[in-house]
Formats: structure tokens, sequence, C-alpha cells
């Protein structure tokens, strides 16, 4: 990595260009080198039909690289102009109660509609060719939060496309209603075009068709993408990203398979930040290259609705959480926004410089972050981070799926947050790899929360496993088919072979009267469990007391030279959180994976290296000092004085960088 780019949305186009030669000089004192911009600007570059003038942007951006700061510029499809929604509803998007969106905020047309693809082709072709030969514009970024405001679209042309999408997946409508099993409710259909959108209906859809609805929105949305970076591939060479969220309606793995690098936006408050250190931890493992936060507040986030306004950071955060972020690989840190909105719906939002241009309360809090940007850019830019061995699956294909069918659960993304918090919590260093990514480099995986499991991904675990690899399996893994449907040769499907069990029985469990039994501890069960009959494996967790009592909830059993441990249930509480962490710190350092680098409570540690060296970050995040504990051998990165071994003292957000030079070490 060459250098550290630190950016924040930039929207030139709402503002006289006498405010653009204010702004300018303020970046540079601030230390802001790179800044994105165009996402929402398709009526300042386009105001009338086939009328498109980019005069405006390759002014700003040429006026931009002048002053040394660079362009990440978007593609302005989430925002289309009024000329093209007005009069014309069989554009709009239209939701899962029928509503017709109007135009205004973004995203209120229909993505899959044929006329508005077109017009995109025009406009990113016309941007191509104007925008891309600028020397400023080191990267492009497509249309702006996929699905944030909206989900699927079940206008009449996505429903044309919903019946060629069925015809091309099931080839026959016998084939679908069997796979279905359509009988029920009398639901069979004779020909594919009869197929509903999941629209209104008395009680609920079938869940194959709710789930496969989903399924088709999401690769609708990522050929939309795909379609974008087609063209900008043709005419830049400048990589090409999207910036997303774990909440949205896509899949990921699909969107980004077209693109260059990954990008994500969030807006925890300071006292949130495992939030922001999970995110690092799932988005640098989607390609083998550095991803961006593409936007965070220095500040605090809001808008209109004051539900969505969080709490001001403590002064010192900001530095920290983007420390953290180029720690673990990271190559920009860009903020939402520069100059705060004077108008629309997110006035109260947080910015570097007012509407008025005095400087906010982030101003001073950006100015510090790019301090210890330039304390560690030499070390950053020689140095690759050391990930670890543990992994956790991240899915979006599963998000669907308890989307359609939550068995109680708070829903997908919170409950892979609690894994990652598990893994805090025992002290391993993980990984979250999404379902494309081979975890071959790594020693121990966990698969929770996978109603279904698409075959590609278990023969990928099967090898992982031959190869030596432990398997943890759950909770809440196989119970469902791919087509959203029960297994009918065993409770979950190949897994029960493989695992060498028989499942019993499996059964919502929020609230049942059971009592789990492992690691020397007991807990209740929540949401959904499956209770096993060991069959060639070995029992590690039992039902003590309740439903089921007598059966496995956790079992070992030996495939190649590895091993899948088979999790069927959730230990619910306080105590179950007790329980789980148990059973992950158990089964990693089973596998041959150590602790993570000692902190104390709020204080973390990332490791990089390079050829030769070894160095560690101890960020203190939680705004309250820290300690962190090294082996002898140890120095301070930056001034060579040897670290004290044992427990060192950190300052409140403070961080110390510590390296070795001791090959044992490395």
């Amino acid at each position: 990595m060459k250098k550290i780019y630190y950016g924040a949305a930039y929207y030139p186009e709402l503002w006289d260009m006498n405010i653009v030669e204010e702004d300018i000089p303020l970046m540079r004192d601030t230390g802001i080198n790179t800044v994105r911009m165009g996402e929402f600007a398709w009526s300042r570059m386009e105001p009338r039909e086939g009328e498109i003038d980019l005069s405006f942007f390759v002014k700003i951006i040429r006026k931009l690289k002048d002053n040394g700061i660079d362009t990440v510029f978007c593609t302005p499809t989430p925002t289309p102009p009024i000329w093209m929604s007005h009069n014309h509803p069989e554009r709009m998007h239209v939701d899962q109660d029928g509503i017709l969106m109007s135009h205004g905020a973004r995203q209120h047309i229909c993505t899959n509609n044929g006329y508005f693809r077109e017009r995109v082709r025009i406009i990113v072709e016309a941007i191509c060719k104007e925008i891309a030969p600028l020397d400023g514009v080191i990267a492009w970024q497509i249309d702006n939060e996929f699905k944030c405001h909206v989900a699927e679209c079940y206008c009449s042309h996505c429903r044309v496309l919903w019946h060629e999408w069925l015809k091309k997946k099931y080839e026959t409508i016998e084939n679908l209603n069997r796979l279905w099993g359509a009988d029920i409710w009398s639901e069979a259909y004779l020909d594919f075009d009869q197929v509903p959108q999941p629209l209104a209906t008395p009680f609920m859809h079938n869940s194959s068709l709710s789930t496969s609805y989903k399924l088709f929105s999401r690769e609708t949305t990522s050929e939309f993408a795909a379609m974008q970076a087609g063209i900008i591939h043709k005419y830049s060479k400048a990589p090409v990203t999207h910036n997303t969220m774990r909440s949205f309606a896509v899949d990921n793995s699909q969107l980004f398979s077209s693109l260059d690098f990954a990008s994500f936006d969030d807006y925890p408050d300071c006292d949130n930040y495992h939030e922001m250190l999970f995110n690092y931890s799932i988005w640098r493992n989607v390609f083998d290259k550095p991803f961006w936060v593409m936007e965070t507040s220095p500040s605090h986030n809001g808008c209109l609705d004051g539900r969505w306004m969080s709490k001001t950071h403590r002064p010192g955060y900001l530095a920290v959480e983007a420390l953290a972020a180029v720690a673990s690989g990271a190559e920009g840190f860009s903020h939402w926004l520069w100059r705060q909105q004077r108008a629309g719906c997110e006035q109260i939002h947080g910015s570097v410089i007012s509407s008025w241009g005095k400087p906010t309360i982030g101003y001073e809090e950006v100015k510090k972050t790019k301090a210890v940007f330039n304390k560690i850019e030499s070390i950053i830019a020689d140095t690759v981070p050391v990930k670890g061995q543990a992994a956790v699956t991240y899915s979006d294909y599963a998000s669907v799926f308890l989307s359609v069918e939550n068995v109680g659960s708070p829903g997908y993304s919170q409950l892979s947050r609690e894994i990652y918090d598990t893994f805090v919590a025992a002290g391993i260093r993980a990984e979250f790899l999404m379902e494309h990514v081979d975890p071959v480099s790594c020693k121990f995986l966990m698969t929770p929360y996978m109603p279904a499991i698409r075959d590609e991904y278990l023969q990928k675990a099967i090898r992982f496993v031959e190869n030596g690899g432990i398997w943890l399996v759950g909770p809440m893994t196989g119970y469902r088919t791919c087509e959203h449907t029960v297994h009918t040769d065993a409770g979950l499907g190949r897994l029960d072979e493989l695992a060498g069990v028989t499942t019993e029985i499996v059964f919502p469990s929020n609230g049942a009267e059971i009592v789990l039994s492992s690691m020397g501890m007991e807990a209740g069960a929540a949401y959904y469990t499956a209770l096993f009959a060991p069959k060639t494996a070995e029992s590690k967790g039992f039902v003590i007391d309740g439903i089921g009592k007598g059966l496995s909830f956790l079992t070992e059993h030996s495939l190649g030279k590895g091993k899948i441990v088979l999790l069927g249930a959730q230990p619910d509480g306080r105590r179950g959180r007790t329980m789980l962490q148990a059973i992950v710190k158990h089964y990693a350092q089973e596998a041959g994976i150590k602790e993570s680098c000692k902190t104390s409570d709020g204080t973390v540690s990332i490791v990089r290296k390079n050829d030769s060296e070894k160095f560690i970050f101890f960020i203190n995040m939680d705004g309250k000092g820290g300690k962190f504990f090294v082996e002898k051998g140890f120095v301070d990165a930056f001034t060579g004085n040897s670290i004290s071994a044992g427990w060192n003292e950190l300052a409140v957000y403070g961080f110390a960088v510590v390296k070795s030079c001791t090959p044992a070490i490395l």
C-alpha cells in the first residue's frame, strides 16, 4: 500500500464554486487526501434526458488533484432524476405491500426496469469517457448502498423477470412443484407464469416461494452491479467497489464477485466500537486485498427521524477507530460527510465542516486522526495483517432463510454479531469468511445459523476436515433443504451421516423446559434445537432435564485427519453465553490456536508483519485506558526502546505499536 487514503464524501453540486474554493484549503488542513463524489448527482449530470454535461465534475476533480486530493468517483444510479420518474409509475419500485414509491429520497425506481437500465448504461458510459482519463480518479464506486431503504421489488417488470428466472432454474413446472412441495394447500402451478410474487396473502406464503423470490432479487441486484462494472472496466484500470452494509437485502458474495475490492458503511457510536471491529473482520476477507471504510461519521449519525440520531463520539475515539481499521487491512477510511447538508433529510448528521463553513466538533478529531495516520503510515506500508487461524462462515444466503423463518431469533446480522462477541470473550481472534472464501488456511471453522447448506460449501468444509481441520457445525445449521423445505431422509440431511449421528427431534426451544450440560456447565436452549443419538460419534453435551432428556446436543466425529463437531442447540442466557465461549475456546485450542495477545477489557490487539519483523498494535477502544501484555524481546516501534516484559499501561484512547525482530517470536 503506497499511502493511507483518508477521505470524506463531498457534494460540490450542492454549492457555489466559491464554496468549493473555500473547502479545498480546509481539506488540506485536516489531512483529507481523498474525496468521494457523484453518487447522488444524476440531475446535475443530466438535467434533461439526453443532455449530459460532466464538465463541472471534470473541473472539480482537476482542481482537487492540483491540491493533492484524489477522487473516488461514483455512478449516480441511486437517485434517478425527475424526468425519469414523473408520469412513469411503471418504472417505480413497488414494495411487498404493493405500495408504489414516489420520486424523492433515493432508490425509488426499480433497478430491473428496462428503460432505467438503458439510461444507466448511457450515463455510466458517458461518465467513463470523460472522467476515466483524469489523473485524480483512483477508484470507482457503483451506486450507493444497494437495497438500503428498499428490499425486493414487486413491480410488473420484476414479475416477468421472476418467471424467466424460475424457468431457467427449474426447467419444468413439475420440478418446481415437486421441490417446493407445492401440493400443500393446493398451491401447485400449471405454468411458470402462474407463480405469484409473494405479495399480500391471507396468511403466509410457502417458504420456498418467499425464499426464492429474495434470492432472485439478490441475483438481479448483483447483475446490475456487474453491468456497471463491465462498462467501467472497459474504460478504466482503476478498481471498482460498492459501499454495502450487513443489514442490506443483497448477497455480498455475488455482489463483489464482479468488483475489485470491498467497502462498507456503518455508523455505530463510540460505545459500540465492537461493531466496527466486527465489520473489519468481515470485509477484509472478501478479497485477498485491502478494503475501505467508505462511510462513517466524524462525530455522530442523524436524520429527521430522531430514532436514527446517535450519541456523539467522545474526544479521541475517532482516531483509534480509524487506526484499528487501517491496522486490520483498510486501505481507505472515509467520513460521511465533508460539509454539512443545508437541506434534505440529513441536516442533523455529523460532518467535518458546518454548512456555514465553520469547523464542527469533528474537525479537530479528523486532524488528530490524520496525525495518527502520519505516525504509522510507514509501518502500514511495509507490513500486512496477520489473519487468525480460526474462522466463522458469514452467509447472506443464510440471512435470507432466517428472514423468512426467524425461529424466534433476532435475525442473522445480530446472531452473527453475537458469535463475534463470543470469540472475543473466548480470547480467540476469528476471521469471518463469506461462503465463497475457502477456509484452507484455517485450523478451526465454525458454521453457525446456516439453515440450508449448499453442496459447494459442504464440499469445501469436508475437504477442510479431511485435511485436518476442526469444523464446529451449528447451532441452527443444516435443518432445511436449499429449497427451504424439511429434509425427508434425515433431520439434518447429509450432516447426520457426516457427523455420525441420527437426529431424533428438531423443535423450537425458546421458553422450552430443557437443561443442557457440557464443559462442566448447565444452561437452557434458545431458538431452534436439534437433538441427536450418536451412531459413530462421541457425545460431548447432553440434555440432562426436560424435553429430549438423555439425548445429545454436542457431538464429535472423526473424518479424515480432522473432526466434525455438531452443535445442535444454542445455549441460552448468561450461563449459555459462558458455555458457548467454553465450547469455542476448547475446540479452537484443540485445533492448535492460541489465545490472542493479552489485553485488558476494552483494549484490542492487531498483528501485522513483514519478512523479518512482527508488529502488534495495542489500541484502547473503550476510552477508559487499558493494559497490554508482551513477552521479552519487544521494542517500541517508534523509538526503538525496549518494552517491559509483562503488563504495560495505555492511556485513554491511547495506542502502542511494538515490534520484535526475534525469529522465534515470529
